[in-house]
């Protein structure tokens, strides 16, 4: 009997799975295998319980199909290799990816596969378009500027959905308990899993018609808030494209486009959340520790940024024109390296992943695929064409509901009495002379 082992990775769904499709189609039991990686569990609290939560949902799905989740303990490649020799596997299928840490894997996982004369197979399920299949006209591995690749994406012809499996069939095999939910950090973090995620993608399909005008309306949340599950793989990224491009819905297709955007970057320049994707552009950032920690803390002073990383720590979620408000604030106003707010936003992001969250803070910092890396955002006036009447601001900083209409975007008119509550260290006291841009 022909068995197959899918390490899954970051493509925890049944549908519009293309390794465990392959797999059931070919092989005649499918150990569908989840190894927990001591090295990454450490990282974000709020992740970890995201990715339990998508693993229960995962086994409960397989379950349904006659089989099962496996889920081990310890080095991915070492379990893998383990598990193919216990139960006689000749195949090995697994998602793609362009991060470090994935290369490295798959670089040893193949090189393991060899000695042991077992078929890897990797597939496209990561992004909507293989990273890797677009290249520019004028020579190098991937596009640097957006414009050019959005349309040479938009025109490339994009892979079939791939149906999920109706029936698995399990080796001989301890598939091994979850482990125990762990505690996250944001009280109001989305719950993980392909069913929530399925079950919020129809729900915003109802809504997509307004995506266009309403996506930078930050009171009124009108994106998606599919990225968590886009980023474990939840939901398939070509799905969630075909099934807006069924609606005619070309904004949100373009953001989906940028997310592949940053991963064909990613893939070309791997060190893209350590070293500046722009030559000779990272020589400039100011060591200032009480920046930062005001920063982190939401205890800038400037309302907007303030309630923007408010809600990254309630939520593990951040709005993204605050994402957009707050890097700018942090790297161009502040001085302060973007790879601190990059380690900062990994903390805490559900979403955070390596090409979009690295290749988004190199933009805002200039130090990236931006075409204009000088630009500069003005918070005060972001937040008034964005937030007019303040009332993004007041939910998350509820220390300022008293304060009426579009005022609560000034810092210098806040009373003494609101800052002292706030706890507000003072308009930016360890740099006051970066407080001028302020002032309209």
């Amino acid at each position: 009997m022909r068995t197959a082992v899918v390490l899954l990775t970051r493509d925890l769904r049944v549908h519009d799975n293309p390794a465990l499709a392959a797999a059931c189609a070919n092989a005649d039991r499918v150990l569908p295998l989840f190894v927990l990686d001591p090295k990454l569990g450490a990282l974000s609290p709020n992740r970890s319980r995201f990715l339990h939560q998508a693993l229960a949902d995962l086994r409960s799905s397989l379950r349904e199909r006659g089989g099962d989740l496996v889920v081990r303990h310890g080095d991915p490649v070492a379990e893998t290799i383990k598990l193919a020799g216990e139960t006689g596997a000749t195949m090995l299928g697994m998602a793609a990816d362009v991060s470090a840490y994935a290369r490295r894997r798959e670089r040893r996982l193949r090189e393991e596969c060899d000695r042991q004369r077992i078929a890897l197979r990797l597939f496209p399920s990561v992004t909507v378009v293989d990273p890797g299949s677009l290249r520019p006209g004028g020579g190098g591995n991937s596009y640097r500027v957006f414009t050019p690749y959005f349309r040479t994406w938009s025109s490339a012809k994009w892979r079939d959905e791939v149906a999920t499996p109706r029936k698995i069939t399990l080796p001989d095999v301890a598939a091994g308990p979850l482990p125990a939910l762990p505690d996250g950090e944001s009280p109001y973090a989305a719950e993980g899993g392909e069913t929530e995620g399925k079950r919020r993608l129809t729900a915003w399909l109802r809504r997509l018609d307004a995506y266009e005008d309403m996506h930078d309306d930050m009171p009124g949340d009108g994106t998606s808030r599919l990225s968590p599950y886009l980023r474990f793989g939840c939901l398939s990224p070509l799905a969630v494209a075909e099934a807006a491009r069924a609606r005619d819905a070309g904004a949100f297709v373009r953001q989906l486009c940028w997310r592949d955007f940053y991963y064909q970057v990613a893939a070309d320049f791997p060190r893209i959340s350590t070293a500046a994707y722009r030559r000779n552009a990272d020589d400039d950032w100011r060591a200032d520790p009480d920046a930062l920690q005001h920063w982190q803390d939401g205890l800038t002073g400037v309302p907007v940024v303030d309630a923007g990383m408010r809600q990254l720590r309630a939520e593990g979620w951040m709005h993204n024109r605050a994402r957009l408000i707050t890097a700018a604030f942090l790297t161009k106003h502040l001085g302060v390296d973007w790879r601190l707010g990059v380690q900062w936003f990994f903390r805490w992001l559900l979403d955070g992943d390596v090409p979009n969250n690295s290749g988004n803070w190199q933009w805002v910092a200039g130090t990236g695929n931006d075409s204009r890396p000088y630009r500069r955002f003005n918070p005060i006036r972001q937040a008034g064409r964005f937030d007019p009447e303040g009332v993004y601001v007041r939910r998350y900083i509820p220390e300022l509901e008293a304060i009426d209409g579009p005022a609560v975007h000034q810092p210098w008119r806040l009373p003494s009495e609101v800052r002292r509550r706030l706890d507000y260290p003072g308009p930016l006291e360890s740099h006051r002379d970066e407080a001028v841009w302020l002032r309209p």
